[in-house]
């Protein structure tokens, strides 16, 4: 007796293979006209077991199944990335810490100097965090500790003061970070900087948010958001 050829069932039902809903109702014709053929074909001393017939129509029946999850999994998915888009669009105006070192330093109209916040991400407390500021052409500006900091996501604000106490030019600067346990040894960290998020991209061709940082910072994913100002 004749079996629906379980290779042709593997191809389809493994994988990961994705079928359009034209060759989905194809296969499952197709599946049905081999069935019907086998019942009306059959030896009539040796009729298919019904467990035989209640397996081949369970398969038929997978095949419909997995169709019909990828397309609730499609929906699932485009629903999250609508609502993730929804959300980070109240982000709009908002200052954010993103991986980076930029300071921008401005002074206000009575001269006193104001500073964008800079900050760490560390996996384990430090013993100390030391901070440089450097000029745009790599010299050094201040240099001073931050002292212990925690893990997590700490940030920090530069009063706009050079070494000698003297307040520096409105320009933007740079911010080295190093973080140092309690035998002086370096340990992992990420610099952050500060930055006002323009606009929301709601995809970025892999399903995720892009945040738009303007000019300076550019687009980043909307996972790279380490605290919320």
């Amino acid at each position: 007796m004749s079996t629906i050829n379980p290779a042709t069932l593997s191809s389809i039902n493994g994988g990961g293979v994705q079928l359009q809903q034209s060759q989905s109702e194809e296969l499952r014709n197709s599946f049905m006209t081999l069935l019907i053929t086998q019942l009306q074909n059959q030896d009539p001393l040796k009729p298919m077991e019904n467990a035989e017939m209640t397996s081949q129509i369970a398969q038929i029946n997978t095949v419909s199944g997995i169709e019909q999850l990828n397309s609730t999994l499609e929906s699932i998915t485009s629903q999250m990335n609508a609502n993730q888009a929804l959300q980070a669009s109240g982000l709009i105006g908002q200052g954010v810490m993103v991986p980076g070192r930029q300071i921008m330093l401005e002074q206000d109209g009575e001269g006193q100097p104001y500073s964008t916040p800079f900050g760490i991400e560390l996996a384990q407390p430090a013993a100390n965090v030391q901070a440089t500021i450097l000029g745009q052409g790599g010299q050094v500006i201040r240099r001073y500790d931050l002292g212990s900091v925690e893990e997590g996501v700490q940030s920090f604000q530069w009063d706009g003061k050079n070494d000698q106490g003297d307040v520096v030019a409105s320009n933007r600067y740079t911010v080295q970070l190093e973080a140092t346990d309690a035998e002086g040894e370096v340990i992992e960290s990420t610099a952050l900087n500060y930055a006002i998020v323009n606009s929301v991209t709601p995809n970025d061709g892999n399903g995720g948010v892009r945040l738009d940082l303007g000019a300076i910072y550019g687009q980043i994913s909307l996972n790279d958001v380490k605290q919320i100002l």
